[in-house]
């Protein structure tokens, strides 16, 4: 269960990380690249900020990963820089692509599909009785 504490420096860390990411990436010359910051979850001790990331277009979500990741320290510097007067201390910044939605279209398919476990029961593993 996260604390008041934990959520709030989460929701200032993922404020500020969509701005920064998606100026970087505008500045990288990346035109046409959508990312936002889905998630921020900080451990209990905030000496960790898990990131989540959605990409848009998806193809090019690794690569884009790829290079946040191998400018992380710039990137904890802006940050830092940005939330001087409201965090002692930055976390260190863990990046992940957040796929729940593509999650989320698989479950739609299925349920809009032949592919309906509702309706097909045979889709569906049997459980075996012991």
């Amino acid at each position: 269960m996260e604390t008041q504490r934990q959520k709030k420096i989460a929701g200032v860390i993922q404020k500020d990380m969509a701005d920064i990411l998606q100026r970087a990436a505008t500045d990288g010359g990346l035109k046409g690249i959508l990312i936002s910051v889905t998630k921020v979850s900080v451990t209990t001790d905030l000496s960790i900020a898990k990131i989540y990331l959605s990409i848009f277009p998806v193809n090019s979500g690794e690569e884009l990963l790829k290079g946040i990741r191998s400018n992380q320290p710039l990137i904890k510097h802006e940050l830092a820089q940005r939330t001087k007067n409201q965090l002692r201390r930055v976390p260190a910044l863990q990046f992940f692509i957040d796929d729940s939605l593509d999650y989320i279209e698989n479950i739609e398919k299925s349920l809009k599909g032949d592919e309906n476990p509702i309706e097909n029961r045979d889709l569906l593993d049997k459980r075996k009785k012991i």
